[in-house]
């Protein structure tokens, strides 16, 4: 039982784990990580039972081919990288329970037991089946280790596991013209056997959850019924890698567990290593996992939904049959996904320098700057996009309001009420209107973030501040004081309440600005789980003290920003910590070979020259800055590189289809060509 009587709610608050080849940029932040930090401090604060888990996933091919290309074992690069992103998290005040990584001892035990159950069950039987081998790399290519062109939706960046243009399942064998994701040469198939999952056997099952659980966003719902209509396919949960957990079925010595198929059940064995090694009281994992009453909650951005609506409960629900209640573990209440979040109106890429990671941010504003912009902004219904004006639009916002209000109360209570709340008076109607929403405020937020809409909810609490300003400036208490310091007192005694409920409905978004608020207020004591449920006009009494307050926000120069992220790159390219690229990111550049067919200078342009090219399947014009270090007649009949899938751009009026490649040294610029003779429309790789 809660304090207040009731009975302790439930929940597992977890956000997707991130692959630990590299730091997570906002739109990871805000997509899960952030998201769910808020949903879990909010319960907290309403007295519920939480606990509050993820972590990084260490295994798979992601991981597998940076180390690769590294040179360095996996292991050594996913500790080392977990062990920066944990840090990056605890500075973004990220709550987490236990922020742990997937090759632990308790989630490898866990996820080999979990599947030899499964098995049992009768949802896992082996087959010998073709697969793609490169010889080249004396290796079999599974899920990411291939790329080429999706069957389904013709886009020519899928892997060996998922188009993420279409959000199709895919098999490597599925891929068109598949390619190795290490050398680029063609595959070859051999036999090999592996451990299937059969989700055809769950699929009517899985149809009727999801279809009866009105929680889950009807964009997520959609998508997975699209897929149980087509018809579920069997999926191999084992891989030819030597990097990841070991499978324990009979002949599979050779065999580790697919990434995607072990990742998911972090989210039950990090609550396990939670309860068994860091609180001590291993009963826990039981008292939250098997308790049908509990509701687990799961942050994601909208590529994963698959995996957690569909692969995630489908593992579950044959794991527990067969097995009594009180030992079931509990299926999904709500996968909440996101829309993606990209950086002025662009993707972020790292190889483009196009967006901001969230150590980067981190040096360019106070944190609970960032946290208020991305969840101001977030992309609930829509892609929405960071963009730098609306940054310091949305800071202004920030100030302008829920500062304000705040400043103008507490200076005006220190300056002429010597910093004591003052007593109230009898309420007039406009004070009545105002004293309605504060003593509303925290149910009307509350039910909005138990609905999971975060972003709404952050913009009333702004709604709230904008009410609070027009209030004081219809009592106009700086007037009122001159003839009745009383009814000016009561005022403020009702603002300072005002100023209270910020604290509070902040913290689960700006908790460092929540605590400063409450400092000023000198409440000495750190937030209950009963403050929520606290916020009324009486939460503070007449004749505290407080304290001196300070301006909450500061106002930012954007420019200086965009200049001081720019010295923070080219610093850590001086120090030789360059950006490591992901091969998911380079794969999605579509570099070809194409033969210059007409070269002309551009009309009142010193630099430009038009070149009309051959790709093989169609003809393009590009614009190069080529003028100064080459005639125009002599690039006729080149074979030059270019960049394919470029967002064309108009250059002295021309729309130019693409990017030339050249090396420059800052005094030469030599263009990029094959140093063989190769049909057009070839792609580089």
């Amino acid at each position: 039982m809660t304090k207040s009587g009731k009975s302790k709610n439930k929940w597992i608050v977890t956000s997707a784990w991130p692959y630990v080849n590299a730091i997570p940029h906002l739109g990871n932040m805000i997509g899960s990580v952030l998201s769910a930090d808020v949903f879990a401090r909010f319960l907290r604060l309403k007295e519920n039972d939480v606990v509050f888990v993820s972590g990084s996933d260490a295994h798979g091919t992601p991981v597998a081919v940076a180390a690769k290309k590294q040179d360095i074992p996996a292991e050594e690069l996913a500790m080392k990288n977990h062990a920066i992103i944990k840090k990056l998290f605890e500075r973004w005040n990220i709550s987490y329970d236990n922020y742990t990584q997937t090759h632990n001892p308790t989630h490898i035990e866990f996820v080999q037991n979990f599947y030899l159950d499964i098995q049992k069950n009768g949802y896992i039987f082996e087959k010998e089946i073709k697969s793609l081998y490169c010889a080249h790399d004396n290796l079999y290519l599974p899920d990411r280790f291939v790329e080429g062109i999706c069957p389904h939706c013709k886009d020519d960046r899928a892997r060996g596991d998922q188009c993420d243009a279409c959000q199709k399942l895919l098999t490597p064998l599925e891929l068109i013209e598949p390619k190795c994701a290490i050398c680029g040469k063609t595959p070859e198939i051999r036999n090999t056997k592996h451990w299937y999952m059969d989700f055809p056997k769950l699929q009517d099952r899985l149809a009727a959850l999801i279809k009866n659980n009105k929680i889950i966003p009807p964009n997520a719902r959609q998508v997975c019924l699209n897929s149980i209509v087509e018809g579920l396919p069997e999926r191999a949960i084992t891989r030819d890698l030597e990097w990841g957990i070991p499978a324990k079925f009979k002949g599979a010595e050779e065999k580790t567990i697919y990434v995607w198929f072990e990742a998911v059940l972090g989210y039950v064995s990090a609550v396990k290593e939670w309860a068994e090694k860091i609180v001590k009281k291993p009963e826990l994992f039981d008292y939250f996992w098997k308790d049908s009453n509990t509701k687990t909650v799961y942050f994601i951005g909208k590529d994963n939904i698959i995996f957690h609506l569909i692969v995630f409960p489908g593992l579950l629900l044959a794991y527990n049959e067969n097995k009594k209640k009180q030992d079931q573990l509990v299926l999904p209440y709500n996968v909440s996904s996101t829309e993606f979040l990209m950086y002025e109106n662009d993707k972020f890429s790292k190889s483009r320098r196009v967006g901001i990671w969230i150590d980067e941010a981190l040096e360019l504003a106070p944190l609970d700057y960032w946290r208020f912009n991305l969840l101001y902004n977030r992309p609930e219904k829509s892609d929405t996009s960071f963009l730098w004006s609306e940054f310091d639009n949305n800071i202004k916002t920030l100030n302008d309001n829920i500062g304000n209000f705040i400043h103008r109360t507490l200076t005006f209570i220190n300056k002429q009420f010597k910093g004591i709340i003052p007593n109230k008076i009898e309420y007039d109607n406009i004070d009545k209107k105002f004293i309605s929403n504060l003593n509303t405020i925290s149910e009307r937020i509350g039910k909005l973030l138990e609905q999971f809409k975060l972003r709404k909810a952050l913009r009333e609490i702004v709604t709230f501040a904008k009410e609070g300003n027009v209030y004081l400036n219809d009592k106009a208490p700086w007037h009122l004081i001159k003839e009745n310091k009383e009814a000016a007192g009561n005022v403020f005694n009702i603002c300072a309440q005002a100023v209270y409920a910020f604290g509070v409905l902040l913290a689960p978004f700006i908790p460092e600005t929540s605590e400063k608020i409450l400092d000023f207020l000198n409440v000495s004591e750190k937030l209950t789980p009963l403050s929520w449920d606290n916020i009324n006009e009486d939460a503070l009494k007449a004749g505290q003290k407080i304290n001196t307050p300070k301006p909450l926000f500061q106002k930012l120069d954007i420019n200086e920003m965009q200049e001081n992220l720019e010295k923070i790159r080219k610093k850590k390219e001086g120090k030789g910590e360059v950006e490591l690229v992901s091969y998911d990111e380079f794969s999605k550049l579509d570099i070809r070979v194409a033969l210059v067919e007409k070269a002309e200078k551009v009309p009142k342009a010193d630099k430009l020259i038009k070149l009309s090219i051959d790709l093989g399947t169609e003809k393009r014009t590009l614009v190069a800055g080529l003028a100064e270090f080459y005639d125009a007649k002599d690039l006729v009949g080149k074979k030059i590189i270019i960049l394919a899938n470029l967002e064309p751009r108009k250059l002295r009026g021309i729309e130019s289809q693409g990017m030339l490649l050249a090396a420059d040294d800052g005094k030469n610029v030599a263009m990029l060509i094959p140093d063989k003779d190769i049909a057009p429309g070839s792609k580089i790789r």
